[in-house]
């Protein structure tokens, strides 16, 4: 089976400081990856080159077996889900949930002169109704709650039906309500066999929805471990990621942690 993502001993360098440090990682279509570290541990700087929105400075990078650098990125980003609250920001204050969800049919962020088939409108009222938004249709973007926006960007990266999907820290701010619920329908979507691959950054280990199956921890740009979840996701590992000693327990498929 090939990597729908690879990486190939890469690095990026800005200012003189290696952000990622000779990373290699590659991403199967059944698997559901969760990307774990503290901040400045180089997670954000990995989804950008796992979308195409920037260039490792030495290495390879290859998503859905085409060469980043080699490719054109505009094309092969349709075939790529990505969801993050930088993205949410740029979504016009007015758009109604259902354009938000629609216009990924195009790559656009807010309606305009664009046209849209039958088909687009039913498998975007479809998602909607997959994640609980359907009552949502026409209220606006800016007027709803974090988590509801949340699960409305996640949505909109589903859209297109990607090969990868992407997430940028889904549950970061949420309340404890608005958490559990979007945890439960990642955990549904990522347990579905015709979902794609997935690749989740995160925090908090309390954030990993159930179905996910692997683990890469990062720590200074640097691989602490990566693999199936229930090896790497260890008191051992974290201590060595987060530079702090950690217990770890497991109930039910879902994981909490506390120093120690």
């Amino acid at each position: 089976m090939s990597a729908v993502l690879a990486f190939s001993h890469v690095s990026y360098v800005r200012n003189g400081n290696h952000i990622l440090d000779d990373i290699t990682w590659d991403v199967q279509a059944d698997q559901r990856w969760v990307i774990l570290g503290p901040n400045g541990a180089g997670k954000t700087t990995l989804l950008r080159l796992a979308t195409g929105h920037d260039f490792p400075t030495t290495g390879n990078v290859d998503i859905l077996e085409s060469r980043l650098g080699r490719v054109n990125i505009f094309e092969l980003r349709t075939r790529l889900g990505f969801s993050s609250s930088a993205q949410a920001k740029r979504i016009p204050f007015h758009e109604t949930v259902l354009n938000v969800v629609l216009t990924a049919a195009y790559s656009v962020e807010g309606r305009w002169n664009e046209r849209y088939d039958e088909l687009d409108l039913r498998r975007a009222k479809r998602v909607l109704l997959e994640w609980n938004l359907d009552e949502l249709a026409e209220r606006s973007f800016g007027t709803l709650s974090d988590g509801e926006q949340k699960r409305v960007m996640i949505a909109r990266a589903v859209m297109t039906d990607p090969e990868l999907l992407l997430l940028d820290e889904p549950a970061s701010s949420l309340d404890l309500g608005a958490r559990e619920r979007l945890l439960q329908l990642l955990s549904g979507y990522a347990s579905s066999p015709v979902s794609p691959a997935m690749v989740m950054v995160t925090h908090h280990v309390e954030e990993i929805p159930p179905g996910f199956t692997h683990a890469m921890l990062l720590s200074g740009g640097k691989v602490v471990n990566q693999g199936p979840l229930d090896s790497v996701l260890t008191a051992d590992n974290l201590s060595q990621t987060f530079d702090l000693p950690f217990e770890l327990v497991t109930t039910n498929g879902r994981y909490t942690a506390r120093g120690l």
